[in-house]
């Protein structure tokens, strides 16, 4: 549709150049290399949204010798499968941008930590990764990567907990501050960010910032792969500029009976019809990592939410009360309205504890279940109860 810009970057243009960008990148210097991405406005793909600019900088400036780049391909939100994508067609763009971090922050190892169930992808990435070292070795740049798989915990999705995986501990998100560039994997200053966010950095590098700034908002600089599912006729894997209506979204890739998508995931929030046309994409509106799911009206809202809260009850490592008990008295509260045995005011009982969660959960996680919780009982409360 015409308000629905889609865009070639990420897989496109550069993809027959294989690591020349990454050479020419290695003969600006670390401040240079800085100041584009933070003038470029790119801020973290995986959902959280920090100024990647900044994390670099942060991390820079930092006086320990030495450092560390993490790329999380964990990818465990449910709903989101393009980084599997990207790692899949164009694994030399995610080697190029996590080694140009490098070059900025001083760091000379890096570490892509890549989803258990990925694991039939480490053969192939494995022989990119020795090309990769030949080029660098090639150029004379002191900058290694190493694979780290992780074992299929959606908790490992959250950066600390993923330090302490690669670090060979039990998964569990460690307390903040201190915060990664000061602190990260193995106690060292450490920019950690998406497997997008490290390609777009390339992209920085190629088309420059000003041109980058073309593509988005203000708020909202650039492109985003979107992970398309559900009611839809057209799902898949899609660039588009950031910034469209939820409105124009599901015009374009809707079945004409959209009643609600989720945005964001499990964790993410659910956007009723009444509320597509005043909400936006993007950083000043609904931001996503970049699932987007679509339910029609043959869809029961009570299973949908039923689902996440289920999932969120599996995954919690259970290290803080807040998370462990709050998703398993969720289900059951939702469940006992469902039959009948409480009444329909008890869902305001089960939003304040969701508000507790949200400030009292140690990590991302159990912060992050009131996001669906209450954007489905706000505005499908009837199928809550029926």
């Amino acid at each position: 549709m015409k308000n629905v810009k889609r865009v070639d970057i990420i897989f496109g243009a550069y993809t027959q150049e294989k690591y020349k960008v990454f050479e020419q990148t290695l003969s600006k210097s670390s401040d240079q290399i800085i100041s584009e991405v933070i003038e470029s406005g790119l801020r973290g793909r995986g959902g959280a949204g920090f100024p990647t600019g900044l994390k670099w900088k942060y991390t820079a400036a930092e006086a320990d010798p030495v450092k560390y780049v993490v790329c999380n391909a964990d990818e465990g939100e449910p709903g989101t499968f393009k980084d599997r994508e990207i790692l899949t067609k164009v694994p030399r763009k995610v080697f190029s941008g996590m080694a140009i971090c490098g070059k900025a922050t001083g760091a000379k190892k890096g570490f892509l930590y890549l989803r258990g169930e990925y694991l039939y992808m480490l053969e192939n990435l494995n022989k990119e990764l020795d090309v990769f070292h030949e080029v660098a070795k090639k150029n004379n740049f002191d900058f290694t990567i190493e694979i780290v798989m992780g074992s299929g915990a959606y908790i490992c999705g959250e950066e600390s907990a993923l330090f302490e995986s690669i670090e060979g501990k039990r998964g569990e998100p460690r307390n903040k501050p201190p915060y990664p560039t000061v602190s990260g994997v193995f106690s060292k200053p450490t920019v950690i960010n998406n497997v997008e966010t490290f390609v777009n950095t390339l992209m920085i590098m190629r088309i420059g910032a000003k041109e980058f700034q073309k593509l988005g908002t203000t708020d909202s600089r650039g492109s985003k792969l979107f992970s398309v599912s559900g009611d839809t006729p057209i799902a898949g894997i899609y660039e588009l500029e950031l910034g469209m209506s939820l409105e124009d979204f599901v015009e374009e890739f809707g079945d004409g009976d959209t009643k609600a998508v989720q945005v964001g995931g499990a964790s993410g929030f659910c956007v009723p019809r009444k509320k597509f046309k005043d909400t936006i994409i993007g950083f000043e509106g609904v931001p996503t990592g970049g699932s987007m799911m679509l339910f029609n009206s043959s869809r029961s809202m009570y299973n949908v939410l039923k689902n996440y809260v289920e999932f969120f009850e599996e995954e919690s490592c259970g290290q803080c009360t807040p998370c462990r008990v709050g998703c398993q008295q969720l289900k059951k509260g939702i469940e006992a309205v469902k039959k009948g045995d409480k009444s329909a005011a008890y869902l305001n009982t089960l939003q304040k504890l969701a508000d507790t969660m949200k400030v009292a959960s140690k990590c991302g996680l159990g912060q992050s279940v009131a996001n669906s919780f209450y954007s489905i009982v706000d505005n499908f409360k009837e199928e809550m109860i029926y």
